[in-house]
């Protein structure tokens, strides 16, 4: 059996410690001692329902303490986070979670690559995912310090995450993801087969670590890895290992010397690791591990020269390292091979730590190179963003503060409290269970604002019939409210419906929409029911008000509703059929990347020649054939406005897009936003020159000195960290005479530096680099040259976003599945309230002839958007993506919230009759055209608001809700209601023969 036996066992980082840990900092953070916290729990607990009691004691109305308590209790509830957050001397702001789309950022999905699952034999589950998903997490952020989520999405499937990024680090992110290997095998330096290298090793400065002969690194100093409890891992100095204890900063660090192999081929890294795993060993619990092909020959090779010999009295020691550090060193007993073991007396905890090391540096299967799903935005347009989508809520919100106040006085303000209540749950809510704000999500909440009106409108028309009727004030309030308290809830239901299946079925964008639509629902039905029947009864019973006024827009309507079904019949066909056939003839240019694969990118141009669309498209059209969409975008930036163009083309590799857009403007008058690179001269550092009195202990050698310095001056700031990677790579491409790499681990050569105040991950405009002086000066120059090229060769984008076809194809399959499940849902839920299944089916046929309808005009608008006509309203090539799902979705959510209303009062106007007559399906509409018309007006209001100011990310979601909402409220009155009549009337006649016999 192949063994490796542990002079002392590998210790892994405990990943859950780490946790509690990065938990327990975080609090410490916010200066919060835990005894302070629990007051502050305590105070929003039970505070909010002592204050509602001494309010109600001193109001004398002493039974409705625990309802202010309640409503006070809502209120600290959704204010806490930010309070909290300015307590603590943090913005409240930061309360938030913004999603990439707001925040800027990058979003990418890896998939596992079948084929080579299959053949390695591996079952890709969910273990297997969840393991592939640490190992990832290990690989992108191995210190744990960095704002990376990485988590596994479907069956096979991992998203990462990375907020803020420039698209330099996001691929270098790429790279580490599919390529790293930060798992390494070598072997301990030992006095008696390398005392050469151990004494050429020990003359280095303890600043160096690395020893190299040439540009070779042949030896490493590395440090001995550290448990969760912060204390060195046991790694034995014994076998005549080298190793030697140094300064940093105010503690002693042990380090070993580890020999590296002067061919980089030959180095066994992670690359080769397939899978490490418990198994049994005469000795006990053991972890196995396996290499592939290649790896075992050299793992064989590399054993055999360093295998026991007998009578030596030493045994070589083999060191796993992690991230360059030492985590164990076991001694090497036999020859291994492909396959080993290594055993020791180890606990369960010491050998799952072990187990996950190993894999750290090993996918349990590999990952396709190119993310099937990418979507970045950058920092700068994602501000954008938030300040178009905040502007649209403040005005939405102004907006109906303003017409419910003005149409129904007293009520209105009370509706305008509920309003505000609303808002400060909805957002509360969602910062407390830590939901991301997406663009999607801000433009749900906007369309919360709207319909959050809809449960006081339908209050107040109640309140309004029976004041009418001669109702003291008490009971227009009491019979208000529980009239209208089945029909808001039945209409609020569905809508939940919608967000359920959208949260299911949704990206991340999407699935922000769903919960900021859920929540606001939710608090959209409390503030209305509860809060605002709070208020009203406070005021009726301490007599502050006496009676309801408010303005009418439909007085004693008796309009023949039901008279016009042919005609609205043949309008509604005509429509249909227009805009499908609108839509067969647009085919796959309907859609958007989402559903038919390709890539999204937006640029812009710099200098003084502005370019039009026009020019634009001619110039990329010469580079992707008529394969492309483009759109012209604004981005306010520093008070200017900045111009951008959005291209949507099918080729699916953002590379090759890049390079098409940057050779399809090589020639033209316009220039393109690129990373400029300026280059000083480049020069040398000078040798640091040593007095005689200065002792050797007190000499501290530049290990740069008689090197080369530069300073880059960047147009785009980047961090040093990215720039630095950057540069390596450009000299690790300098090749030997023979082919080789002249540089092994080219970012040890070098040293890099922001000109202005920062650590490595802030953003710099100006970067000073320095080579050692292994580097010769004129390899220093080929490497800059060749970052500058690199550089200045690619266009900057501000966002990027990339669909493989294959995961286009599901996500149509989940669009639709997703309209079907609702439909469905929604069928059962109208079946069991009604009783009758005929109200989901005439609800349906209204839903289906909506979605038939705004699918059609979304297409003639997109046509419309080429002439100045459709450029005026602000149409652009609308294409069917993910978002416009969601507000299709929120159309079916929104017409059935009408049809509802409507049905709810054909069921109470009906009673016991068992004829259903356009007699009473009429009065019905005509009882219940106000709210109809309010509700309707409030909500275009505001998703007109949305559509004029909050962007281009929004604006088709906008649009198709506006069509949505104009379209619903035309099939509530003319559709749904027709076509109940005739199911139920049509049930009636099929049954009479029936009962005749």
């Amino acid at each position: 059996m192949n063994l490796l036996a542990p002079s002392m066992f590998l210790l892994a980082a405990d990943e859950a410690g780490s946790e509690v840990a990065e938990a327990a900092a975080e609090q410490a953070a916010t200066g919060l001692p835990p005894f302070v916290a629990l007051l502050i729990v305590i105070a929003v607990l039970v505070l909010p329902f002592v204050i509602g009691q001494l309010l109600a004691n001193a109001l004398k109305l002493k039974d409705l303490g625990f309802r202010m308590g309640v409503v006070l209790f809502a209120v600290t509830l959704g204010l806490s986070p930010f309070v909290t957050r300015m307590a603590t001397g943090g913005n409240w702001r930061d309360a938030i979670n913004l999603g990439i789309d707001l925040a800027g950022g990058t979003n990418m999905v890896f998939q596992v690559d079948r084929e080579a699952a299959e053949a390695m034999e591996k079952d890709v589950n969910a273990e297997l995912m969840d393991k592939m998903v640490g190992a990832v997490g290990r690989r992108i952020n191995p210190s744990g310090t960095e704002e990376v989520t990485v988590r596994r999405v479907g069956q096979d499937r991992i998203e990462v995450i990375v907020p803020g990024a420039d698209p330099e680090r996001v691929e270098r992110i790429k790279d580490r993801i599919v390529k790293l290997g930060s798992l390494e095998f070598a072997i301990l330096a030992n006095q008696f087969e390398h005392q050469d290298l151990i004494n050429q090793a020990r003359q280095l400065p303890d600043e160096e670590r690395d020893l190299y002969r040439g540009t070779v690194l042949v030896a490493k100093w590395r440090p001995v890895a550290r448990t969760p409890d912060g204390e060195p891992k046991p790694v034995g100095a014994g076998d005549g290992v080298a190793f030697r204890d140094v300064q940093r900063g105010d503690e002693t660090i042990r380090e070993f010397l580890v020999v590296v192999d002067p061919d980089p081929g030959r180095r066994i890294t992670g690359r080769f690791l397939t899978r490490a795993y418990e198994t049994m060993s005469d000795s006990g619990p053991a972890v196995g591990f396996t290499f592939n092909t290649q790896g075992g020959y050299l793992f064989q090779q590399l054993t055999a020269r360093y295998q026991p010999r007998e009578g030596a009295g030493y045994r070589s020691r083999l060191a796993i390292l992690l991230s360059d550090e030492v985590h164990s060193a076991p001694t090497i007993n036999a020859i291994i091979g492909a396959s080993g073991i290594i055993q020791g007396q180890f606990d369960q905890q010491e050998l799952n730590e072990l187990i996950n090391v190993l894999n750290a540096g090993a996918l349990e299967v590999p990952l396709v190179e190119q993310p099937i799903n990418e979507f970045s935005v950058s920092p700068l347009l994602g501000v954008d963003v938030q300040e178009k989508g905040l502007s649209a809520i403040m005005w939405a919100l102004i907006a109906v503060f303003i017409f419910t106040l003005g149409y129904y006085m007293f009520a209105g303000m009370v509706a305008d409290i509920c309003l505000v209540v609303n808002i400060i749950m909805v957002v509360g809510v969602m910062s407390l269970i830590d939901a991301t704000f997406t663009l999607p999500g801000l433009a749900g909440l906007v369309l919360t604002i709207g319909m959050a009106v809809d449960a006081n409108v339908l209050i107040f028309e109640r309140m309004r019939e029976e004041q009418e009727k001669g109702s003291s004030l008490r009971m227009c309030i009491k019979n208000g409210f529980d009239k209208a308290f089945s029909t808001i809830v039945d209409a609020n239901v569905t809508t939940l419906i919608t967000a359920i299946v959208l949260y299911v079925i949704g990206t991340d964008q999407v699935k922000g929409f769903a919960v900021a639509l859920f929540v606001g629902i939710l608090m959209s039905m409390f503030s209305a029911l509860f809060v605002g029947r709070l208020i009203f009864d406070i005021c009726e019973r301490k007599r502050w008000i006496k009676s309801l006024k408010m303005f009418g827009i439909v007085h004693a309507a008796n309009y023949n509703f039901i008279g016009k079904k042919r005609f609205a019949a043949m309008c509604s066909a005509v429509l249909i059929a227009v805009g499908l056939v609108t839509v067969f003839s647009r085919g796959s240019d309907n859609l958007d990347i989402d559903f038919r694969g390709g890539a999204m990118v937006t640029f812009r141009f710099e200098g003084e020649n502005e370019p039009t669309v026009d020019d634009v498209r001619a110039a990329l059209e010469s580079q992707f054939d008529s394969n492309i969409t483009l759109e012209q975008l604004a981005l306010t930036e520093n008070g200017e406005e900045q111009t951008l163009f959005r291209m949507r083309t099918t080729e699916k590799d953002a590379r090759t897009v890049s390079e098409g857009i940057s050779t399809a403007f090589d020639d033209s008058p316009y220039d393109l936003v690129r990373q400029h690179v300026t280059l000083a001269d480049v020069e040398t550092i000078p040798e640091e020159a040593t007095s005689e009195e200065t002792t050797e202990e007190d000499a501290t050698r530049d290990p740069f000195a008689g090197g080369s310095r530069v300073e880059v001056s960047l147009s785009q700031p980047m961090t040093v960290e990215t720039f630095i990677g950057s540069f390596a790579d450009a000299l690790g491409q300098i090749q030997r005479e023979d082919g080789a790499p002249r540089y092994d681990n080219p970012e040890a050569f070098l040293e890099a530096e922001g000109a202005a105040a920062g650590g490595p991950t802030e953003k710099q405009e100006t970067i000073i680099v320095r080579a050692r002086p292994n580097v010769p000066q004129e390899d220093f120059r080929t490497a800059l040259a060749s970052l500058k090229s690199e550089f200045e060769s690619k266009p900057l984008f501000d966002e990027v976003n990339t669909f493989d076809s294959a995961v286009a194809g599901e996500t149509q399959t989940d669009a639709l599945l997703a309209m079907l499940f609702s439909l469905v849902a929604i069928i059962a839920y109208l079946w069991i309230r009604f009783q009758r299944v005929t109200f989901g089916l005439a609800a349906v046929v209204a839903l289906v002839h909506d979605v038939l309808c705004v699918l059609g005009l979304v297409a003639l608008a997109a046509y419309a958007s080429g002439n100045s006509f459709g450029q005026m309203l602000g149409l652009i090539d609308f294409k069917i993506n993910l978002p416009m799902v969601a507000a299709f979705l929120t159309i079916v959510g929104y017409s059935l919230n009408d049809t509802i209303v409507v049905f709810d009062r054909i069921r109470e106007e009906r009673g016991k009759n068992p004829a259903m007559t356009d007699e009473i399906v009429n009065r019905s509409l005509n009882k219940t055209l106000s709210r109809t018309l309010l509700t309707s007006f409030t909500t275009l209001l505001v998703v007109f608001l949305l559509y004029a100011m909050g962007g281009e990310g929004v604006r088709g979601f906008a649009f198709c809700l506006i069509l949505g909402v104009m379209v619903g409220t035309y099939s509530s009155i003319f559709v749904a209601s027709p076509v109940l009549v005739w199911l139920m009337n049509r049930d009636k006649v099929a049954s009479r023969p029936a009962a005749a016999a």
